[in-house]
């Protein structure tokens, strides 16, 4: 088997001044998130997920701040950011739509969908428009098997998708 290695020990980061772990995110972790949690480190995900949620992705800055502030290697943080597709270490489009590709939802026709999406925003799954506007994931289940098939767009659910009434969604965003 071979192996493929990545350059990541000798990485350059990008940094700014400002840090991407607000004091504001640190005070409600501080006060309301850590208690509930056996340790920090069982915070990690929240953590990643606050950051994200305000600065749309999480640039590798981000993951050695949450590292720093939960007392983790930044390779440890980095681990869980990687394994999980909802974390973004790239940017992504102000939209992100995830198009629920289980069982049911493929019954249902969620690869229709996904051609529509593709056609009318030019991009495939797991691609960002060049505009920075809409990001397209393929996910395996968002847990709507009765509403199949369906998408999230940002964390909005959307069930019953056709071709048309998911033109109709893309439409009705600013």
């Amino acid at each position: 088997m071979a192996w493929i290695t990545k350059q990541s020990g000798t990485i350059q980061i990008d940094r700014r001044d400002e840090p991407y772990l607000t004091a504001e995110i640190r005070k409600d972790f501080e006060s309301r998130m850590f208690p509930r949690y056996p340790d920090k480190q069982a915070c990690t995900i929240p953590l990643l997920h606050a950051i994200q949620d305000l600065h749309n992705w999480l640039p590798y800055q981000a993951i050695e701040e949450a590292a720093d502030f939960l007392g983790l290697p930044a390779s440890t943080v980095l681990d869980t950011a990687t394994f999980y597709e909802e974390f973004f270490l790239e940017p992504r489009g102000k939209y992100t739509i995830w198009v629920c590709q289980s069982v049911s939802c493929e019954i249902m026709g969620n690869t229709k969908l996904v051609e529509k999406l593709s056609e009318k925003l030019g991009i495939g799954p797991h691609e960002t428009t060049e505009d920075g506007r809409f990001t397209l994931m393929n996910v395996e289940c968002i847990g709507a098997c009765g509403g199949a098939p369906c998408a999230l767009v940002n964390h909005k659910l959307h069930e019953n998708l056709t071709a048309d009434n998911v033109e109709q969604i893309l439409d009705g965003l600013d």
